[in-house]
């Protein structure tokens, strides 16, 4: 008796442990919250800016657009996916400001992002020069954007910017931010619009579509020509998509009008 006293006092001892509900996960410590994802956009924004300058740099002349398209589309999936889960995986000022107009992130949080994409382009392209032959790398103006040589090209180059990156930061919205439309292919259907974008606009703009690409070399290279296109364009363009999903295109938690 006494033997089987104990064993249905252990078996009521299991049934109560697992009737028990789980507890509840630690809240993130501040380094999760605020520095691990600041430094992940540094991280993140470096080595893209890295292997985009260097594709660049070391473009093989037969290859013509299709190859800073390739690695730039796949350094973005990539990046995308591997960090996406510590800080979102922005990488590009237009993205945050973009995320941040659609209620995706903290307020609190937009311009450590900024800095932080901004401090990783520099680091990117200083590791491109590190990196490339010192010929190679002055002809190409270390992958600084140096398409434009006159005012006559401003206004196509400026459209072409916002047009496409407003295309690629309606992209990331609908994927990544809108409950409707999320999907796990996120880091494809992003680093796709990248690809398509560059192998339509590079003759025309160079297509930056992010102005850390554009910041790290003009730093490197000291060239500043017609820089502030690839600010105004790409940051007009994230405006723009922000406020097509806002209102037109954002489920009913996302837009700010017509609502049942």
């Amino acid at each position: 008796m006494g033997v089987e006293k104990i064993e249905m006092e252990n078996l009521d001892s299991k049934l109560m442990e697992t009737g028990r509900k789980p507890p509840a996960p630690k809240p993130p410590n501040k380094y999760e919250r605020v520095f691990q994802p600041c430094l992940a956009e540094i991280v993140g924004t470096m080595f893209f800016v890295f292997i985009g300058c260097v594709s660049v740099i070391e473009n093989v002349p037969a290859a013509g657009r299709l190859q800073p398209a390739l690695v730039h589309g796949l350094a973005v999936a990539v990046m995308v996916a591997a960090m996406d889960k510590i800080s979102g995986s922005h990488f590009n000022p237009p993205f945050t400001i973009a995320i941040y107009l659609c209620g995706g992130m903290e307020p609190s949080l937009v311009v450590p992002y900024l800095v932080s994409q901004l401090t990783g382009g520099v680091l990117g392209a200083g590791m491109a020069k590190m990196m490339t032959p010192a010929e190679r790398y002055i002809n190409a103006t270390g992958a600084a954007f140096d398409i434009l040589k006159s005012d006559s090209q401003l206004a196509g180059a400026v459209f072409g910017e916002v047009a496409m990156t407003c295309l690629v930061t309606m992209v990331v919205l609908l994927v990544a931010v809108n409950h409707k439309t999320k999907t796990p292919l996120a880091p494809f259907l992003v680093g796709c619009t990248v690809i398509i974008n560059i192998l339509a606009g590079g003759d025309i703009s160079g297509t930056c579509l992010n102005p850390a690409r554009a910041f790290g070399p003009a730093v490197m290279t000291n060239y500043w020509t017609y820089h502030w296109v690839y600010w105004v364009g790409p940051v007009g363009g994230g405006v723009v998509a922000a406020a097509l999903l806002r209102l037109i295109l954002g489920d009913e938690r996302l837009r700010i009008v017509m609502k049942t």
